[in-house]
């Protein structure tokens, strides 16, 4: 089995930088902090980071100053971490390097499905993943349970492709409008009419695994 991709979180806020790092171990990755850059390119050869999640304003050299050094060093990913969300902002990180961009404030889970996808997207994570009998291919929009495939929607993928990249988690619904619908002040029926049906097509092959955590959410686990 292939070692666990390794991330470096950059950010001089200490809640975020902790609340990210521990996030990312949560989730089977192996992660580290750092408060700024400035021994950045140190820690590029001596911890080796498969991917970067990096904040654009840090005390020392900011974020976006550093995109250069990190691509001298080679081709690994960044995942720019920012409050700054005009679009001229994200055109210029975008054009400095960066493959993906998460406006502060921001869910934890979409940080940790974005992180994860940069990092399948780069081979470093398996091209499907597996929860309990449950196998999803995200690139081929797929997904079987017991060995038979799921008949979904697109709508219903997306929502499989959340909860099993968000796996262990709990997910508001406001969280789950954003990161399906792309919003999150609509009505949040919406949520649970397309999770009653997805729940009906997986539980044809097996006992119920996305669980409602009552008051707070969904969460996708094999056990209640």
């Amino acid at each position: 089995m292939p070692a666990p991709a390794r991330v470096l979180v950059l950010d001089d806020d200490e809640t975020i930088r902790l609340s990210v790092v521990t996030a990312l171990r949560a989730d089977g990755l192996i992660a580290e902090g750092d408060a700024d850059g400035r021994h950045l390119t140190e820690r590029l050869a001596t911890f080796r980071p498969d991917l970067l999640v990096l904040d654009w304003m840090m005390p020392g050299p900011t974020g976006i100053r550093l995109l250069p050094v990190i691509r001298e060093a080679g081709d690994t990913p960044v995942i720019m971490l920012t409050a700054r969300d005009e679009v001229d902002d994200r055109l210029r990180g975008f054009a400095e390097g960066a493959d993906d961009y998460v406006v502060k404030p921001f869910s934890m889970a979409e940080l940790v499905a974005r992180t994860t996808a940069v990092l399948r997207r780069r081979g470093r994570l398996p091209a499907t993943i597996e929860v309990g009998d449950l196998v999803v291919d995200p690139d081929a929009a797929l997904a079987r349970r017991g060995g038979e495939a799921l008949d979904l929607t697109a709508t219903e993928f997306r929502l499989l492709r959340l909860f099993v990249e968000s796996r262990g988690r709990t997910l508001s619904k406001a969280q789950i409008l954003t990161e399906v619908w792309g919003y999150d002040d609509y009505d949040p029926n919406l949520v649970e009419v397309h999770l009653s049906a997805l729940r009906r097509k997986m539980e044809t092959r097996g006992p119920r695994m996305i669980h409602t955590v009552r008051g707070l959410g969904y969460r996708l686990s094999v056990a209640p």
